[in-house]
C-alpha cells in the first residue's frame, strides 16, 4: 500500500524505532527496497508507520545472529522515511525506505516488543558551500569512478552520468560507494566518516584499489580467453582433419595413435624434460603426413621414451637373514664370496642406499657367477637384468646410434633398463673381460660412465638424448680375466675373485643342486633314477678336469637323457647307474686320476699354469742333442716365456760346475724345450723354474721325480720369485693327484687361501733359490739313479768324444 510522506524538519535528536539489517546497508539519500520478516523487525516497522514512518536503520557486524542484541550492532546507523509496505502472501513484509541521514545510536530505550533507540543525527557539512579542496577531492573521486565504471561492465553510462551530476560532496561520496561491491565493514566505515573530506579521501583510495584489482581481472580473463580460443582452434581443426581422413578412407589416420600416445604420457609420472620432449616430439608427430617415413621413426623414439622407467622403482627389500638363506640354497662352498656378498649388502640396510661399489666376481668359467649375481637380486626382491658384452666392439651398443641412422636404437644399457621396467634392478653386465675395440669405438671407454658411482645419474644415451639417472641400479659384472680389462675401468670395480672347485665340493654341488635339477628337467623325479656317490665321483674324477662344474652338470644331463630313453622305451621302470653304464653311456675314460706321470722320467716336469679357465697342468720337455749350441723353443710359447727359457739356460750354465756339467756344454749340444698341446699359446714367467729343472735334468741325465709339481719364475741368479693364481694352481694339481708342489717363498702368505682339504693332501714346498728346487725335483748327488747305464760324467765324456762326435753327426 502506498504511504503518504510527510516532510517534517528533522530535530537534532529523537528516538525511533530501529530495524536491524543483515548484510544491508542504508546511506543517506538512496532509495532501497528489502523484505522483512524477523517479529521485532516487523513490531518496528509498525511502530514507524504509527508515528511518522521514520525509522532507524543499523546493519549487524554479524549477519548470522538471528536474534541480535544491543552489543551485535554498528553505532552508526541512516535515519530512513519508509515510504512504501507491502505484505507479501509467505508472511513477510517487503519495505521501500528512503535515506535521510546519518543517525549515531545514544542509548537503546527497555522495550521487550521492539528496538527503540535514542539518536543524535549528523547532517553534511558543505554541501551548499564546498570548499576548493572538497571539489578538487570529488574531480578525483568522480575520475577514479569513471575508470573503474569502464572495467567494471556492471555499471552503465546512464548511472555514470546520474552519480556525477550531484553537486553536493556529501551525497556524491554516498551515492558512489552505494555502487561499489564492498563488504558491510568498509561500507560501515564510510558510514561513519562524519566529516565529507575525509569521506572522500578514503573513497578515493577504495577506487584506486578496485581499479587496480579489476585491471588484474581483465588481464587474467584475456589470457584465459586466448587459451581457450586457442584450445577451442586446435579442437575445431582436429574435427575438421578428422572429416577429412574420413572422406579419404583412412579410417581415423594417425589421430587415433596421437590420442593414444598423448593418453599414455597422461597416465605416466615423467620428469618435467622428458615430459616436454615427448609433448614436442607427439606435436611433431600430429604434423607428419601418415605416408612419411620420417613418422616412423618419431613414433618409435616416443615409444621408447614412454616406456623407459624413469620414476617407476622397486619395492626392495634389504633383508640379512633372507639374502644368506637365498645364498645358502643356492651355491654350496664359496664361504668367502657369501660373507663379502652379505657385507655388501649390510652396508646397503645401513646407509639406506640402493646402489654401491660396483662388485665384479672375477674367476674360471661354471663356478657360479652369474648365478650368484642372480641370488643377490632374488635376496634382494629386485627385478635382475643380464647383459652380455662378449663380443662387442662398437661403443654404440653401449651409448646407442644417433637418429640419423636407418634402424638407429639405445644402447643395451637403456634396452636392459626397458626389459626392467624400474629404475633401481640388479644389473648383470656378463663378461666385461670378452670386449675388444677397433675402427669403430671403444666400448671399454663407453662403460666408464656407466660404472663411475659419480657419473651414471646423467648417463647420456645418444640416442635417447635426455640424460638417464642409473645412480640406483646394482651393476655387477662378471670376468674371467682380469689383466683384459682396461685399468680405468678396472679401478671403478671391487673385485671378488672366485676359484675353482675342490672334489668334495663338487660332490655336494652335484648332489645338491646338478642332479636334481637334470632329474626334473628329465622327468625322473622320485627313485625312477638312482645315482650313488661313487658315480659322480667317477665322472668328477675321470670325465672332467675344470675348475668349475659346468661340463659335470653336461654330463650328468647326458646320463639323465639316456637314462629317460631307457624308461620311456619301456625297457625299464626303475634306473641305478653303475660304472658300466658310465663307460657305456659317455666312453672310456678321458683322465686318469692321481697319476701326472707314471714313472720318473729325464726331462720331463709338470709345471702349474693359470688360465681362464682355471689352473691347468702344464708339462715342460726338454731334449739335449749334439750340435752347435742352439736353442730351440716350441709350443706356441710367448715372448715372456720364451725369455723364461733363456734365463733358465743362463742360470744352468752359471751353476755347471756344482751340476758336474762341463763348462763349454752350450758349444757342442743343442737344446730343445718343447711345450706339449702346441696348438694352445703360453705365456708367463711362472714357468722359470719348470724350465730350469728340465733343462738340468736333460742335461745332467738325472730324472724328475713324477709326483713333484712346481711354479715360480727364476732369475739369472736362481732367486725364485712370486706369482698369482696359486690357488687355481694348486687346485689343478690336487686334480692330477700331485702330491708335492714347489712354490716361491713369497707366496707361502697365500696358503691360507686354499682350500683345507687340498692342504691336508698336498704338501707345499716353499723355496726361495733355484737350488732348493733341485734339490727336491732331481734328489741329492748321493742318490743318483742307477737305472741309466752311464753316469753322468761318463755320459758327458762319452758325448763330447771327438773320435765318436765329429760335430755334424748324431749321437751314437
Amino acid at each position: 500500500m502506498a504511504l503518504e510522506e510527510e516532510r517534517k524538519p528533522l530535530e537534532q535528536q529523537g528516538t525511533y524505532p530501529l530495524l536491524p539489517l543483515r548484510g544491508l546497508l542504508v546511506y543517506p539519500s538512496m532509495v532501497l527496497h528489502f523484505d522483512v520478516g524477523r517479529p521485532k523487525s516487523v513490531k518496528a516497522l509498525e511502530q514507524a508507520m504509527v508515528d511518522d514512518h521514520l525509522i532507524v536503520l543499523a546493519s549487524q557486524e554479524d549477519g548470522q545472529v538471528d536474534e541480535p542484541q544491543k552489543d551485535d550492532l554498528y553505532q552508526v546507523g541512516t535515519l530512513a522515511r519508509v515510504k512504501q509496505m507491502m505484505k507479501l502472501p509467505n508472511g513477510t513484509i517487503r519495505v521501500l525506505v528512503e535515506g535521510l541521514s546519518r543517525a549515531q545510536i545514544i542509548d537503546f530505550v527497555e522495550d521487550e516488543e521492539l528496538f527503540r533507540v535514542n539518536v543524535t543525527l549528523h547532517e553534511d557539512e558543505g554541501d551548499l558551500s564546498p570548499t576548493a579542496e572538497m571539489q578538487a577531492a570529488m574531480r578525483s573521486v568522480a575520475q577514479q569512478f569513471e575508470q573503474y565504471v569502464k572495467l567494471s561492465r556492471k555499471l552503465d553510462q546512464e548511472t555514470y552520468a546520474a552519480v556525477v551530476d550531484i553537486d553536493h560532496p556529501g551525497r556524491f561520496a554516498d551515492m558512489v560507494a552505494s555502487h561499489l561491491p564492498l563488504k558491510i565493514r568498509e561500507k560501515q566505515d564510510i558510514l561513519e566518516a562524519f566529516d565529507v573530506q575525509h569521506r572522500l579521501e578514503r573513497l578515493l583510495q577504495i577506487l584506486s584499489d578496485e581499479r587496480e584489482v579489476l585491471e588484474l581481472e581483465r588481464q587474467i580473463h584475456q589470457r584465459v580467453r586466448k587459451q581457450m580460443e586457442k584450445t577451442q582452434k586446435e579442437y575445431y581443426l582436429r574435427e575438421q582433419m578428422k572429416a577429412i581422413q574420413r572422406e579419404l578412407g583412412d579410417k581415423e589416420g594417425r589421430t587415433s595413435e596421437i590420442e593414444e600416445l598423448r593418453a599414455k604420457l597422461d597416465e605416466k609420472q615423467l620428469p618435467p624434460e622428458v615430459h616436454e620432449k615427448v609433448e614436442k616430439e607427439i606435436s611433431r608427430l600430429e604434423r607428419i603426413p601418415s605416408a612419411s617415413a620420417e613418422g616412423t621413426v618419431v613414433r618409435t623414439y616416443i615409444d621408447w621414451l614412454l616406456a623407459l622407467p624413469w620414476t617407476e622403482r622397486a619395492d626392495s627389500v634389504v633383508d640379512l637373514a633372507r639374502a644368506e638363506r637365498v645364498l645358502n640354497e643356492e651355491h654350496y662352498g664359496l664361504e668367502k664370496i657369501k660373507d663379502r656378498i652379505l657385507e655388501f649388502i649390510a652396508v646397503q640396510k645401513l646407509v639406506n642406499k640402493q646402489s654401491g661399489p660396483i662388485i665384479c666376481l672375477a674367476g674360471p668359467p661354471g663356478v657360479g657367477k652369474t648365478s650368484l649375481a642372480r641370488s643377490i637380486a632374488t635376496s634382494l626382491k629386485r627385478p635382475f637384468v643380464r647383459v652380455s658384452l662378449g663380443g662387442v666392439r662398437d661403443d654404440a651398443e653401449i651409448r646407442g646410434h644417433r637418429r640419423t641412422y636407418i634402424g638407429a636404437m639405445p644402447g643395451r644399457i637403456l634396452q636392459g633398463m626397458k626389459q626392467a621396467g624400474v629404475k633401481n634392478p640388479v644389473f648383470l653386465l656378463d663378461e666385461i673381460d670378452k670386449m675388444a675395440s677397433d675402427f669403430r669405438g671403444d666400448p671399454a671407454a663407453a662403460m666408464l660412465e656407466v660404472l663411475d658411482p659419480e657419473q651414471n645419474n646423467t648417463f647420456s644415451d645418444h640416442y635417447v638424448e635426455i640424460p638417464f639417472d642409473l645412480s640406483d641400479v646394482m651393476f655387477i659384472t662378471t670376468a674371467n680375466n682380469l689383466y683384459q680389462i682396461p685399468g680405468p675401468l678396472r679401478d671403478r670395480m671391487e673385485v671378488i675373485q672366485l676359484a675353482g672347485y675342490t672334489e668334495d665340493e663338487k660332490l655336494h654341488i652335484a648332489k645338491l643342486h646338478l642332479l636334481p635339477k637334470q632329474r626334473e628337467a628329465h622327468a625322473l623325479k622320485g627313485d625312477k633314477l638312482r645315482v650313488s656317490d661313487d658315480i659322480l665321483l667317477e665322472l668328477i674324477r675321470h670325465y672332467t678336469r675344470e675348475a668349475g662344474v659346468r661340463q659335470l652338470n653336461r654330463l650328468i644331463a647326458t646320463i639323465c637323457r639316456k637314462c629317460a630313453r631307457i624308461i620311456a622305451a619301456g625297457e625299464q621302470k626303475r634306473i641305478t647307474v653303475t660304472i658300466a653304464m658310465v663307460h657305456d653311456f659317455l666312453g672310456p675314460r678321458k683322465f686318469e686320476y692321481g697319476r701326472a706321470q707314471e714313472q720318473d722320467e729325464v726331462g720331463v716336469v709338470a709345471g702349474l699354469a693359470w688360465t681362464e679357465m682355471g689352473g691347468d697342468l702344464l708339462t715342460v720337455e726338454v731334449s739335449v742333442v749334439p750340435g752347435n749350441g742352439k736353442v730351440k723353443l716350441t709350443g706356441q710359447l710367448g715372448d715372456v716365456m720364451k725369455e723364461s727359457a733363456q734365463t733358465a739356460l743362463s742360470y744352468i750354465r752359471s751353476r755347471a760346475t756344482q751340476l758336474h756339467i762341463p763348462a763349454n756344454f752350450h758349444e757342442k749340444v743343442d737344446i730343445h724345450v718343447h711345450v706339449p698341446e702346441g696348438a694352445i699359446p703360453k705365456d708367463g714367467p711362472s714357468a722359470g723354474i719348470t724350465m730350469a729343472t728340465a733343462i738340468a735334468s736333460a742335461l745332467t741325465n738325472r730324472p724328475v721325480r713324477h709326483d713333484v709339481a712346481m711354479t715360480g719364475e727364476v732369475t739369472l741368479r736362481g732367486r725364485v720369485l712370486p706369482i698369482g693364481g696359486l690357488k687355481e694352481k694348486s687346485l689343478a694339481a690336487h686334480r692330477a693327484g700331485i702330491r708335492t708342489i714347489i712354490i716361491p717363498q713369497g707366496n707361502e702368505k697365500d696358503l691360507s687361501d686354499i682350500p683345507e682339504v687340498v692342504r691336508e693332501q698336498v704338501q707345499f714346498k716353499p723355496v726361495s733359490h733355484m737350488d732348493a728346487v733341485l734339490d727336491i725335483a732331481l734328489g741329492n748327488e748321493a742318490t743318483l739313479d742307477e737305472r741309466h747305464p752311464l753316469h753322468t760324467e761318463a755320459w758327458f765324456a762319452d758325448l763330447f768324444t771327438e773320435d765318436k762326435y765329429s760335430g755334424e753327426g748324431t749321437h751314437q
